[in-house]
């Protein structure tokens, strides 16, 4: 077992909201030392520390402080950082979650200095190099020593890349146990009767993605379109800031009468209280995709592609793009009760960091990755 400490990165919140549970685990073992990195890629002050309170988990270790800026310029900025961090101290591994700009960024300075990179969610593919998130995702992949998967497309995808076998484990869905960890405080929360709804009674919406915020017809689209689902069913929208920036600039205006209500950004526990009580979730999140499976509620994800597939087949979700006639179309399935709640997910099951940690421990003892994908698979 190594002295060294693995190094848990994060960039975003939801990295936060899948690192959180493997550091509690990894904590309670105490059989593995740790430090947690934030990038500081996105960080609020307020926000931020609020979600290492909910989820239980220290302030970290280091914040690199990259903020915002152009892609290249922010990749750059973590590269830099992180690189002066790794030169500074040793570690057994660096451990990157998801798909964000400090993911990548990260893995990459690592592998540079011959650090291990553990690829946490890794496999992942929407097969859409027009988004970021793809490109990091097929970068991160491409370096990482060992790659632990959330579900079996992301073992087919690697099969298909020609990555080794024997570095890839499929261990399941962190976002889900941290979603069990918090459930119970957001099922008591009843957040949506501070809104004034009731519960199954409201559809939650959130948007955030380029491809339906960016181009102001697009977004005018939807917007008009939820005013107008509004009037079947009340519809609360939690607005992301870059979302809002567009709104603002498009000088949108409802309808006095509209039951559509546009908040500010809501935190973790917030969220899953809202999308718990929903009769149906409209989001462009993949995080949400996973969510709403586990809480078996209707989701019509905004998107003609997703990285998830295992929610749309196992009819958790349906991809309904941004385009208003098919996005109705299952909107009033959902109305009249034909939507379904859909099949659970293998490994979706809460105990995903304790698979991951037994794998951690594997990897330390014998300062190589384990032998064979089933070594994650049970606990």
């Amino acid at each position: 077992m190594t002295d060294r400490p693995f190094v848990l990165v994060a960039g975003t919140r939801p990295n936060l909201v899948k690192l959180a549970p493997l550091a509690v685990e990894l904590r309670r073992r105490n059989t593995l030392p740790f430090r947690i990195v934030h990038t500081g890629q996105h960080y609020d002050d307020e926000l931020s520390a609020n979600f290492f309170r909910v989820l239980g988990i220290p302030l970290p270790d280091e914040n690199l402080e990259v903020g915002a800026g152009r892609p290249g310029a922010q990749t750059a900025r973590i590269l830099e950082r992180f690189e002066d961090l790794l030169l500074r101290q040793a570690f057994a591994a660096v451990v990157v979650f998801g798909d964000v700009t400090s993911t990548m960024a990260c893995a990459l300075a690592a592998a540079k200095q011959a650090i291990p990179v553990v690829h946490v969610e890794a496999g992942l593919r929407s097969f859409d190099r027009s988004m970021p998130e793809e490109i990091n995702r097929v970068v991160t992949d491409a370096i990482a020593d060992l790659l632990l998967v959330s579900e079996p497309a992301g073992m087919e995808n690697l099969a298909r890349e020609g990555i080794d076998a024997r570095r890839v484990n499929l261990v399941g869905n962190l976002m889900i146990d941290s979603l069990d960890r918090s459930i119970g405080e957001a099922v008591d929360r009843r957040s949506y009767e501070r809104h004034g709804l009731a519960r199954r009674e409201y559809a939650f919406l959130t948007m955030h993605r380029p491809s339906n915020v960016d181009d102001p017809e697009t977004l005018r689209r939807l917007l008009t379109l939820f005013d107008g689902i509004s009037e079947r069913m009340p519809v609360l929208f939690a607005v992301h800031p870059r979302t809002r920036e567009r709104i603002d600039a498009l000088r949108y205006q409802q309808r006095e009468s509209s039951r559509f209500k546009l908040v500010g950004p809501v935190d973790y526990v917030d969220s899953l209280s809202l999308q718990e009580a929903a009769a149906v979730v409209f989001t462009d999140s993949g995080g949400m995709q996973e969510e709403t499976a586990a809480l078996r509620v209707p989701c019509l994800t905004l998107r003609f592609n997703t990285e998830r597939p295992i929610t749309v087949e196992r009819g958790t979700s349906t991809l309904v793009g941004n385009e208003p006639r098919r996005i109705r179309a299952q909107f009033q399935r959902v109305l009249d009760g034909t939507y379904g709640a859909g099949r659970g997910i293998d490994l979706w099951d809460g105990g995903a960091a304790g698979r991951i940690a037994d794998v951690l421990e594997a990897f330390a003892c014998q300062g190589t990755e384990p032998e064979g994908s089933s070594a994650g698979a049970t606990r």
